[in-house]
């Protein structure tokens, strides 16, 4: 039995996402996997390295809480001057591109049939295609075709640095419950535990989410998370012995 795709009212097929689409779900997943990961890893490695050098769970809540305080309004600030950079980029060409349009427009023409002779069209095609939909939008289609941007569809800072905040403190209250809620004695245990599962669904899910093979993100973050706990274990045991 075989399945078949059938295309969209507008020529394309129901499960490609396209540009627009495409880079608003690609911007979000990457601020979001990554605030969620930041948020694991380095609040994991802040209570574990606190909890190898006192059992005391105030000292433990307390740095937990600073470190996700700290953290999501890091990952917030950073992605939203990063996106704002890109964006102010986007505009900067934009700009410039309406200027060719509203000054050079037949240069322009050429240049736009040029870039879809490149693609393989004929000359009389090519120059068809660039006259049709400069006549439909002319500022849309020289955008996408020369700059590879889409004007309607703009990079976001505000969504990217909402989702990374927001990533990050739900990634960072599950070390930090985990290792609140058990006994001392399982604490560490329980929240190394804890956090490497975490780390592992968030590589599956980013993933899924990005339609990519899951084994080596998934990998990368569980490898990486471990060595992070370790080191923090090693130094927290370490500052735990010399204080004490």
């Amino acid at each position: 039995m075989t399945t078949e795709t059938r295309p969209t009212p507008d020529g394309g097929h129901a499960d490609e996402p396209h540009t627009g689409a495409l880079a608003n779900r690609l911007n979000w997943l990457r601020a979001g996997v990554l605030g969620a990961n930041d948020g694991i890893v380095s609040t994991a490695g802040i209570v574990v390295g606190v909890a190898a050098a006192t059992a005391d769970r105030g000292p433990i809540f307390t740095a937990g809480i600073a470190g996700l305080a700290a953290g999501a309004v890091s990952m917030a600030l950073g992605e939203y001057v990063s996106v704002s950079t890109q964006r102010d980029t986007e505009a900067a060409m934009l700009a410039k591109e309406k200027w060719e349009l509203r000054n050079q427009p037949e240069e322009e023409l050429e240049e736009l049939a040029g870039i879809y002779e490149k693609k393989g069209m004929s000359p009389e095609t090519a120059r068809r295609a660039a006259a049709e939909l400069s006549d439909r939008d002319a500022f849309a289609a020289h955008a996408e075709a020369e700059l590879g941007i889409d004007p309607h569809e703009l990079t976001n800072p505000w969504q990217a640095a909402f989702s990374s905040a927001v990533s990050f403190t739900v990634g960072a209250l599950l070390p930090l419950i985990a290792i609140l809620v058990p006994p001392a004695q399982w604490r560490i245990p329980v929240a190394v535990v804890a956090v490497l599962v975490a780390l592992a669904a968030t590589g599956v899910l980013g993933a899924y989410l990005g339609k990519s093979s899951p084994w080596r993100p998934t990998l990368r973050m569980v490898i990486g998370g471990g060595i992070a706990m370790a080191v923090t274990y090693g130094i927290g045991s370490l500052v735990g012995t010399a204080v004490g």
